[in-house]
């Protein structure tokens, strides 16, 4: 199984490696690695790690919390994105399918964001949300209820029960991307950005008209 490591550590040389010798340790296996923000001696890194399936996690966040300055923020699962440039991928199922679009592209988010969901929302001008389409293969349904998602802008929030959301409207069709995940950190400014980028690439493909939800 895959799984998302999210920690802040010393930006300083050995800061990885020492951070990387201990997944190893730990039975850990690193796969990817990305920065998300560097600033005032500190970064804050994602990792993705093959891991047992079935192992506990314990040992992984105990192992690194031990590691001097490492703060373990989060490890949860995730699953992997097809092929080595996921958004790209995305983007051209978008456009072989166009009359499918919007809902290839919220099947696909939750890999790319590792995120438990998404779908598709209509927002009213009270703020309330419903669901008009949810993503298939996930590792959580979505809700049968929405949280408020007013202001319907590139942004994310952390939901009343502690879930995590980012939302970004279409340009097409007055439906509001929707992502969502529990048990982990809220999503980066960076992952806001890439779903705002996707959704826009999506709106692009589809700016001939042709309708974003059933």
């Amino acid at each position: 199984m895959l799984l998302r490591i999210r920690v802040r550590l010393p930006d300083r040389p050995g800061s990885l490696g020492r951070v990387a010798r201990t997944l190893g340790a730990a039975g850990a296996d690193v796969a990817q690695m990305a920065v998300l923000e560097r600033g005032d001696g500190r970064a804050l890194d994602d990792f993705t790690v093959c891991w047992p399936a079935g192992a506990e996690t314990g040992r992984l966040h105990d192992g690194l919390a031990s590691v001097p300055g490492v703060e373990v923020l989060g490890v949860w699962p995730t699953g992997e994105p097809q092929g080595a440039f996921p958004d790209a991928a995305v983007i051209g199922q978008v456009a072989a399918v166009p009359e499918r679009g919007a809902e290839i592209l919220a099947d696909a988010v939750p890999a790319v964001l590792s995120a438990d969901w998404a779908g598709l929302a209509e927002v009213g001008a009270d703020g309330a949300a419903a669901l008009v389409y949810a993503s298939v293969g996930g590792a959580d349904p979505a809700p049968a209820e929405l949280p408020a998602l007013a202001p319907v802008r590139p942004r994310s929030f952390t939901a009343p029960d502690g879930a995590q959301f980012a939302l970004c409207p279409l340009s097409e069709g007055g439906v509001t991307l929707v992502v969502s995940r529990a048990g982990a950190p809220p999503f980066h400014r960076t992952e806001v950005l890439r779903l705002e980028q996707l959704a826009g690439a999506a709106g692009a493909v589809l700016a001939a008209g042709l309708p974003l939800a059933p």
